[in-house]
């Protein structure tokens, strides 16, 4: 590991830290979980969460590429919390992972779907509901063609796709590959371009803070090495036979909505719910809506299991 990402590293973990000391209300006041000890059948060690009612359906939150665990705050510090069994993590190359810099490790299949069983395994999950934000999308792709979706409840797809499209790319990710600089100044800059472009309703200037910091905890070698992996889950999501929900916002500028219409169009039974007004993070941007909704869709999972 170079010098740049050792310093990055903890310069972040410190400021992680004091946000989770003095957290705005935006992104939760007060964060208490169970941390839970996960080992991928790759070795890696995983960050995991958990939180709320040990007796609820339970709840598989997955955030997106750069992200963090910290991603889900108005949600697992949310009335959620009250009724449903949440657990959260950060993906490897992320948050408070392990982070290995050798670009194999970002690029199997299986060991990507594997590391979602093991999230589950240590939590003790039978039948959760995944919920998968943005690059997620492959994650659970990776999972059901990995282990199948007969452990699953149901899917929410937030923002995410299970096809690669160029036609449907949004400008946003133009800043992908200056993301992967090792030079700081153009790491941080199109990381702020990137944060910003991925919010319509713009985050709290706290928030956007929190958010940065936790972006900045992924090194430049991760964030390439996450690149260019293909995606087609067509067939194996054409067979799904459990409820699916898609959500999208209207003017997601990382995925545009075809993206979306797609999923809900190949997936039997899948329900699509648009966001007027709301770009690549609807869980953040109006999250009373997405709570609210994502509450109902998991009754309804746990009912049909």
């Amino acid at each position: 590991m170079t010098i740049y990402a050792q310093a990055l590293i903890k310069t972040a973990t410190l400021a992680t830290a004091l946000f989770v000391a003095t957290a705005q209300p935006g992104l939760g006041e007060t964060l208490k979980y169970k941390p839970i000890s996960v080992k991928t059948p790759d070795g890696l060690t995983i960050s995991a969460q958990e939180w709320g009612n040990p007796n609820g359906p339970e709840i598989l939150f997955i955030h997106g590429f750069s992200q963090s665990y910290l991603s889900w705050m108005r949600q697992v510090d949310s009335d959620l919390a009250k009724e449903f069994h949440i657990v959260t993590y950060d993906l490897r190359g992320h948050g408070n992972s392990d982070k290995p810099l050798d670009p194999q490790r970002y690029k199997d299949s299986k060991a990507w779907g594997d590391e979602v069983q093991a999230v589950m395994d240590a939590a003790g999950f039978k039948h959760p509901v995944l919920v998968g934000w943005s690059y997620a999308g492959r994650v659970i792709s990776d999972y059901v063609a990995t282990h199948g979706a007969n452990q699953l409840a149901g899917i929410n797809f937030v923002d995410a796709s299970i096809k690669a499209d160029p036609a449907l790319v949004g400008d946003n990710l133009k800043n992908l590959p200056l993301m992967a600089s090792e030079d700081l100044v153009t790491n941080i800059a199109a990381t702020r371009t990137f944060v910003h472009g991925s919010f319509s309703k713009q985050p709290t200037a706290d928030d956007f803070e929190t958010m940065l910091a936790f972006n900045m905890m992924v090194p430049p070698a991760v964030r390439g090495a996450m690149g260019g992996r293909p995606l087609d889950a067509t067939e194996n999501m054409s067979k799904l036979k459990i409820p699916v929900l898609v959500t999208h916002g209207s003017e997601d500028r990382n995925a545009k909505l075809g993206v979306a219409q797609y999923t809900a169009s190949v997936i039997p039974g899948a329900k699509l719910s648009v966001y007027d007004g709301i770009g690549h993070a609807p869980f953040y941007e109006d999250a009373p809506r997405f709570n609210s909704e994502l509450a109902a869709f998991v009754r309804m999972a746990a009912k049909t299991n």
